[in-house]
């Protein structure tokens, strides 16, 4: 298996928003728009919660405006813990936080990684513009956890 990459088509993977109950399927959620992705290692820690989050949320209104259908940040937790990192920082109306509890989604594009701190197995961060259920731009972090090319102020998400 190989890293997904620009031009693959997303996989039909169900994530979780709010609770258990409320399933949303990627490859629905991304069709026939503009949709910015972006994965983190986990909710609640240091560098999600004091930059990587922060810049999508301060930069939400921007990208919608030009045309960004929707946000959405997953990561490898359950969907309660992602309601609440995500009323935390204040991302309703802004930022769909979507749980991969199992990491099916973040298997399946082949962008995991084993971090025994956080729990084992978890996602790389990483960020990406899908458009259509297609990867059009995909930023992926050198080391799989640190903050450059995935920041929101990275993304080429315009025309």
């Amino acid at each position: 298996m190989a890293p997904v990459k620009v031009g693959d088509k997303l996989p039909s993977v169900d994530l979780f928003e709010d609770s258990p109950a409320n399933k949303v399927n990627i490859c629905d959620l991304t069709a026939g728009k503009k949709v910015v992705l972006f994965a983190v290692p986990g909710a609640f820690t240091p560098g999600c919660s004091k930059t990587h989050l922060p810049g999508y949320v301060q930069n939400a209104d921007k990208m919608k405006a030009d045309g960004v259908g929707e946000i959405v940040c997953v990561s490898v937790n359950d969907p309660y813990v992602m309601a609440a990192w995500g009323a935390q920082h204040n991302t309703k109306g802004k930022i769909r936080m979507l749980a991969d509890p199992s990491g099916n989604f973040i298997k399946a594009l082949d962008l995991g990684t084993n971090l025994p701190p956080l729990g084992g197995f978890r996602s790389k961060r990483f960020s990406m513009v899908i458009e259509d259920s297609k990867v059009k731009d995909l930023n992926v972090e050198p080391d799989g956890t640190g903050l450059s090319c995935s920041l929101a102020d990275k993304l080429k998400y315009k025309k």
